[in-house]
């Protein structure tokens, strides 16, 4: 399965953000699986990486970046995405449009978030970490 992670959910990885990151970084760990693909976006990233170097500086930011896109895959976050977003009256927040849009294009099953409020709009299931934790880790 493919699993698209919002950008909260990296910031908690990699800024050890509890009590979260007791299934967030289970999550992660899933990278790699047979039959299990994480996904994110360069959006995504640049969140994370925004959040991480506030509290680790850049040269540590850097490593848990580097260390996260060479076990997720990162979609495609493009034209598509953004024309997708606009034309779609439901969404009123287009960056939760892009992820949405580019969780769908790369045949993502569950979009994993913090906020799931803010996925009103998707047809994809959306869990927050610790429901995902309980139905596809445990």
């Amino acid at each position: 399965m493919r699993f698209f992670l919002d950008a909260n959910i990296l910031v908690s990885v990699l800024n050890k953000e509890y009590p979260v990151y007791m299934y967030t970084s289970r999550i992660l760990s899933m990278a790699g699986q047979k039959d299990t693909t994480l996904v994110t976006t360069t959006i995504c990233l640049a969140i994370a990486y925004y959040f991480a170097e506030k509290k680790h500086g850049s040269d540590g930011a850097k490593k848990r970046i580097s260390q996260l896109i060479a076990h997720i895959d990162i979609a495609d976050c493009g034209k598509r995405e953004a024309m997708s977003t606009v034309q779609n009256k439901k969404i009123h927040d287009f960056e939760y449009g892009l992820q949405y849009y580019a969780a769908v294009h790369s045949n993502c099953q569950v979009i994993v978030s913090n906020d799931l409020e803010d996925f009103y709009f998707s047809e994809v299931p959306v869990l927050d970490p610790e429901r995902f934790f309980k139905k596809y880790v445990q």
